[in-house]
């Protein structure tokens, strides 16, 4: 049953239906179409539209509805209808005749849409917050099991200072955080009502929009019916977030594919989450991480679909905008995904913490430490970072590290350095010296995790009791 025949003479063609019908993808907030519609239903009986009898028949065959959405028992796929907001208002008409014909007074598709997607995404904002805090409490874990670990850091990939595997852990942390703010940005800017803005110009029944707002946890109603009906920026402000979170992700996984390398041999990854080759008996594939990397394009791809779609569209709505639905909706599908997925990985991985450790010491990454030891020696830095070249130069042609060199060499090449140049060159030296707000050393890297794991769990016991 089309909510437009009656201009019609003749029904749509099945090709038509296949471009134009939203049934098979927007049926997924058939719970929020649901609850849009009781909401107005209540609006409807206060403006005199509907009498308390009526309204009452129809929020009970709706809140029936929503337990057989909720439960998953409606049969979408049997279904003609156009869309979710066909469908509800056929059942509603089988069930309760001419007083199921009357919901839809005051009413158009256009702020019904835009309320129900907006109510989609916040309940999905709630979930994607908590599979974000799943990561964070994962990657704080590691860390934590990981204390004393030292792993190279890299620039260029060619290994530069080393640092602690908890401060590795806690950069994505930080990464993660933003996304957390992100969300709740969204929520803050998105959390507010269509419903009463009619097709685009409002509506000539005197509807109580606050109330409406109020009823549905909006913080207010939008202000302009035209934009209320013909923006998605909430949307694409969903899409960006889900974007740059899986970017973050992608780059967790690169690191973590490259330290599970051969060539690296950093830490193993559990078999749960990892996978063999048809061929090659002795293969132990990181695919769950690979995954997470390829899964990133997807979520970009349909963050530029609906900016490319929305660019170009006048005002009011205009049917394009049914296409911002398929791509938000694998997007968040697939960010919960590689979320969930993160966490596993980084509960299964074992860190060798001994391989670790002789990389850190290796690729002369202590030659920063001599040229700052060479500062202290009165020696200006670019000074000093000359003579330390010359000493990397020096071990290269001795094929040995900084700090095996004999000090008969060293001060061959600068006479400043002294006995006392070899504590500074020894790993833990460098690591503890950054002992600055935001740096590796042990004592800041545990301060900040201990703080980190204390937000955690406020955080976590916030969430516990709003639910």
């Amino acid at each position: 049953m089309a909510l437009w025949g009656g201009r019609f003479e003749s029904g749509a063609s099945s090709m038509f239906k296949q471009v134009n019908d939203s049934l098979p993808f927007d049926r997924v907030m058939a719970s929020q179409d649901i609850q849009g519609s009781i909401s107005w239903s209540r609006a409807l009986q206060k403006a005199g539209v509907l009498t308390s009898d009526e309204q009452q028949q129809l929020e009970a065959a709706l809140s029936e509805l929503k337990v057989q959405a909720d439960a998953g028992e409606l049969d979408f796929d049997a279904s003609s209808e156009e869309d979710i907001h066909s469908f509800v208002e056929a059942a509603l008409i089988e069930k309760l005749g001419d007083i199921g014909r009357k919901l839809h007074t005051g009413r158009s598709r256009n702020d019904q849409v835009a309320t129900d997607f907006r109510l989609w995404v916040r309940e999905h904002i709630a979930s994607l917050r908590s599979d974000v805090l799943g990561v964070i409490k994962s990657l704080l874990n590691a860390a934590s099991r990981h204390q004393e670990a030292i792993i190279p850091g890299y620039t260029h990939l060619q290994r530069a200072q080393p640092i602690h595997f908890a401060h590795w852990c806690l950069a994505y942390v930080e990464m993660l955080k933003r996304d957390l703010s992100r969300l709740d940005d969204l929520k803050a800017r998105m959390n507010q009502c269509p419903l009463g803005s009619g097709a685009l110009a409002g509506t000539t029944f005197p509807i109580d929009r606050h109330a409406i707002a109020d009823e549905l946890g909006f913080d207010s109603p939008c202000l302009n019916s035209l934009d209320a009906v013909s923006d998605r920026d909430f949307v694409l402000e969903l899409l960006f977030t889900a974007s740059t979170s899986m970017m973050h992700l992608s780059r967790l996984a690169e690191d973590m594919i490259f330290y599970n390398s051969g060539e690296a041999g950093f830490l193993q990854l559990g078999d749960s989450v990892t996978s063999g080759s048809s061929l090659m008996p002795q293969k132990k594939n990181p695919d769950a991480l690979e995954l997470m990397r390829g899964k990133c394009g997807r979520v970009f791809g349909s963050l530029q679909a609906l900016l490319v779609t929305m660019k170009g569209l006048p005002l009011a709505y205009n049917k394009d905008m049914q296409e911002d639905k398929e791509g938000a909706i694998d997007a968040v599908n697939q960010w919960h995904i590689c979320l969930c997925i993160a966490s596993e990985v980084l509960d299964s991985l074992q860190l060798n913490e001994e391989r670790c450790r002789v990389a850190a010491a290796q690729g002369y990454s202590n030659a920063t430490e001599l040229a700052d030891y060479l500062v202290g020696k009165g020696i200006p830095f670019r000074t000093g970072h000359d003579i330390a070249g010359r000493v990397v130069l020096q071990a290269i042609d001795n094929g040995c590290a900084i700090e095996d060199l004999p000090l008969s060499q060293l001060q061959a090449i600068c006479d400043k350095i002294e006995d006392d140049v070899y504590p500074v060159l020894q790993l833990e030296f460098g690591v503890n010296q950054r002992n600055i707000l935001g740096g590796t050393s042990k004592e800041t890297v545990t301060k900040a995790l201990y703080q980190e794991l204390e937000s955690l769990d406020q955080e976590l016991e916030s969430l516990d009791k709003q639910g």
